[in-house]
């Protein structure tokens, strides 16, 4: 299983996303999983992930720090099964680069995970500091639905 992590600037929500899916996959013990993210914009390429979200990752025990920073690209398709997107407008400049059915059948908002077709964003918390552990709840909460469903029994 290989998921994508997608927000605006790839420094605040997709990176807890990643670092949230890749803790629980550890402490699930699976084999075979891949998760990446990245931004729909390119400001912050190469950059590590915001000051709030590495320090409420590590309020959690997940460390986020060494990620640093990419764009979202076309080839990405080929490469991730699950391309999970923050909010609408992740989820529309995303659906943009999708040169198929196919590959826009990848895209998915993270949130629908706990509320199916409710399309819910993850708010963006750059601009709100307090807002940056809701961000880790609602995403803590998407992940493990995420496992739960894509878990074979």
């Amino acid at each position: 299983m290989k998921v994508l992590m997608v927000c605006l600037g790839n420094i605040c929500r997709s990176p807890l996303a990643e670092g949230i899916l890749k803790a629980k996959i550890a402490a699930s013990g699976l084999k075979g999983w891949e998760v990446d993210s990245a931004g729909t914009a390119g400001w912050h390429s190469g950059n590590p992930p915001d000051d709030r979200s590495v320090a409420v990752g590590k309020q959690h025990d997940i460390d986020i720090s060494a990620q640093r920073s990419r764009q979202f690209r076309a080839t990405d398709f080929d490469r991730f099964d699950f391309i999970l997107v923050m909010d609408s407008s992740n989820y529309t400049n995303v659906k943009r680069l999708a040169s198929s059915q196919e590959e826009i059948n990848k895209i998915q908002l993270i949130m629908n995970y706990v509320t199916p077709k409710h399309n819910q964003n993850v708010p963006d918390p750059y601009y709100d500091s307090d807002g940056f552990e809701h961000v880790y709840q609602m995403l803590d909460k998407a992940c493990a639905a995420l496992l739960k469903a894509h878990l074979v029994d």
